[in-house]
């Protein structure tokens, strides 16, 4: 297949960087020298010096020929642009623009196919809204990710060592869990990327991600770990767009929460738009203020200011002075694991919910949807299994599955279904696969080699 990438800012970077390792042709344009020149010396692809709006560059790039345009610069209207020119110049199939504006991306009629027929249009910052009231719902969790509209939920969380199941092999807790209501999916440890297996052992300080029926969520994380309380007090440092919608979206569900931002006319226009959220205005990193405000009662303090060192220094702060637990909004994707291991509970990055997003219009197959895991290491897919497929009619065990991969759910109508090695898969059936990002060929070429192609 051929791409066509404008912009070569973290996302872009990051999209080229994958589209290459799997073999895709990939065209980067990119009017940043400096960025132009990181392209070039580390990955192989194409690139182009120019605007992605310019038609004579769009041209250049082999827009005639392109099967995917996606425009991820930081500039809404020259994305917009470059997929209006792609519309105009040529029959690009799939055209994806990441949209900040909210005002855009809530114009679906100018997104749409009447005029700039955008396929995807992706707001990162609202995606990470929705991650982070999830992760505040179930403090235990480290990440949730959702599948079949929400029924599903694959749910990262933190082995301590007052768990039962340290030390337990995974076919022993299957034997112990006659529900078979959840499956582990994935184990982190260290800088590793596990797909388990029956003789696998759990071990303190594991990063375990498990399937199970959103529903049967918060008895899961129990399981993990001794059994917590529901946040009832939350503070945010930043008072943007992600820290508004934050606070609107606590109020909603009686969490005490409390802004902090340092821009005197943002803390005035913030508590005009919030009812119950006090606002402050200061500075997140300043130690007597968090001090003040009882940083030590808090349950979970989220850092989401516009400045990434700002968010780093205010989350090693807090939990230091003993916040429970912290989270922090990273755009440096290289950053991630570095600050999950000098002490920030949860790191979210937008980028890696773009790239997300856009992985489920290029996997093959019917896919339905695609989340990335552990600086990109691992993804869960949602597929559709269809009639012609050889993953389904017959037992799970006697398909021969890459080794890493491993299906976390089953969605069968209103069912969800937690496979064991005697469930059998049907035509129609919504499968959730957990997998190596080393393996998605191999997946690929197992199980979805029948399915439905473009």
């Amino acid at each position: 297949m051929n791409f066509i990438i404008v912009g070569a800012g973290e996302v872009g970077y990051h999209l080229a960087s994958r589209l290459s390792q799997e073999k895709m042709d990939v065209v980067v344009i990119e009017k940043d020298e400096g960025k132009v020149k990181r392209v070039i010396d580390t990955l192989d692809v194409q690139t182009i010096h120019g605007s992605g709006s310019s038609v004579e560059i769009l041209k250049q790039a082999g827009i005639e020929n392109a099967d995917m345009l996606i425009a991820v610069t930081n500039s809404d209207e020259v994305n917009m642009i470059s997929c209006l020119v792609a519309s105009a110049q040529s029959k690009v199939p799939i055209k994806i623009a990441r949209i900040r504006n909210p005002e855009y991306a809530q114009n679906t009629g100018i997104l749409g196919k009447n005029h700039l027929n955008i396929d995807l249009a992706i707001n990162p910052e609202l995606e990470m809204v929705r991650t982070i009231s999830m992760l505040v719902e179930i403090p235990d969790a480290t990440d949730i990710v959702e599948f079949a509209e929400g029924r599903v939920r694959i749910t990262g969380i933190k082995v301590d060592h007052h768990s039962y199941v340290v030390g337990k092999k995974l076919k022993d807790l299957s034997k112990e869990n006659e529900k078979h209501d959840i499956i582990i999916a994935a184990i982190f440890r260290d800088d590793q990327v596990i797909i388990p297996r029956g003789n696998d052992i759990i071990q303190e300080n594991d990063l375990v991600y498990a399937a199970t029926e959103a529903k049967k969520i918060i008895p899961i994380t129990n399981y993990f770990k001794e059994k917590g309380q529901r946040a009832q007090r939350v503070m945010i440092v930043g008072g943007g767009e992600i820290g508004v919608e934050l606070a609107q979206i606590f109020e909603k569900k009686a969490i005490k929460t409390k802004i902090i931002e340092h821009n005197e006319q943002k803390c005035s226009e913030i508590a005009e738009k919030l009812g119950k959220t006090i606002v402050l205005r200061g500075n997140g990193t300043d130690q007597e203020l968090l001090e003040e405000e009882n940083i030590k009662d808090v349950d979970i303090f989220i850092a989401v200011s516009e400045s990434e060192q700002t968010n780093i220094l205010v989350s090693l702060l807090a939990k230091r002075l003993g916040a429970k637990k912290v989270i922090s909004l990273i755009n440096n994707l290289a950053y991630t694991s570095l600050i999950s291991n000098i002490g920030v509970d949860v790191v979210i990055s937008p980028h890696l919910a773009a790239i997300s997003r856009i992985l489920q219009f290029i996997r093959k197959g019917k896919v339905l949807s695609v989340a990335s895991f552990h600086k990109e290491n691992a993804e869960a897919i949602e597929i559709v299994a269809l009639e012609t497929s050889d993953l389904v009619n017959r037992p799970l065990r006697e398909i021969k599955f890459p080794k890493g991969a491993i299906i976390g759910a089953v969605v069968r109508d209103k069912e969800i279904i937690i496979p064991t090695g005697d469930t059998i898969i049907l035509p129609g059936d919504r499968v959730i696969i957990f997998t190596l990002t080393s393996s998605i060929p191999s997946v690929e070429k197992t199980l979805m080699v029948k399915m439905e192609y473009w």
